[in-house]
């Protein structure tokens, strides 16, 4: 697991005083009753595990190979989240064939029909499959708590914290987490079990 922050080398002095003095980046800590969520761990999000730009042409939203070790490190924490009794929650980002694509997908000018729910690059990857206990709720936008029933299963797991993995740290992770602490849920991320397709954004996200 990462021992220095992602974000360090983007910090020059001054950013440091600041948030010295600001005393942000404290930690809020964790409740009782923590909930495991792996935001959006699909094939169209993932990709191949290659350098990014070589698989592009499959994988447009692909992470590559920085996904892929972010990955392996969910895979290292879901054994001990089970062991523990913490919940593992799922997003798959997913379209209806009843939903229109939103103005974000439009732009982008790849072939959106891939996130249809039932095709292959929406599963989630095999290495880290939900089992039968786990809950798997779909959403169409970055926010896993925009449109979902997810409220409804943190109220009935009476969840009080989230510990939050996935892709892309910078989107659906961040909009997540976001949402998750105006409901008033504390949360903190696993760094190096979340990955993005720009690296700037990875560190700034997480910073």
């Amino acid at each position: 697991m990462a021992t220095t922050h992602p974000w360090a080398d983007l910090l020059d002095d001054e950013d440091r005083l600041v948030i010295e003095r600001g005393k942000y980046g404290k930690t809020r800590g964790l409740g009782q009753r923590p909930v495991l969520l792996v935001i959006d761990c699909q094939l169209n999000y993932i990709g191949r595990d290659e350098p990014i730009t070589e698989q592009q042409d499959e994988y447009p939203t692909g992470g590559g190979a920085d996904a892929w070790k972010a990955v392996r490190n969910i895979g290292r924490l879901l054994p001990l989240a089970r062991e523990a009794n913490v919940p593992v929650i799922y997003s798959r980002n997913v379209a209806k064939k009843t939903v229109k694509f939103d103005g974000f997908q439009q732009k982008a000018g790849w072939d959106h029909t891939k996130t249809i729910d039932g095709q292959p690059g929406t599963r989630i990857v095999e290495e880290i499959a939900p089992l039968d206990e786990d809950i798997v709720i779909d959403k169409s936008y970055a926010s896993l708590f925009w449109g979902t029933p997810i409220l409804t299963y943190l109220v009935a797991l009476r969840a009080d914290s989230l510990i939050v993995t996935g892709v892309s740290t910078s989107g659906c992770v961040r909009a997540t987490l976001v949402d998750g602490i105006t409901r008033g849920f504390n949360a903190v991320v696993v760094e190096d079990a979340t990955a993005d397709r720009v690296k700037a954004s990875h560190k700034t996200a997480l910073l």
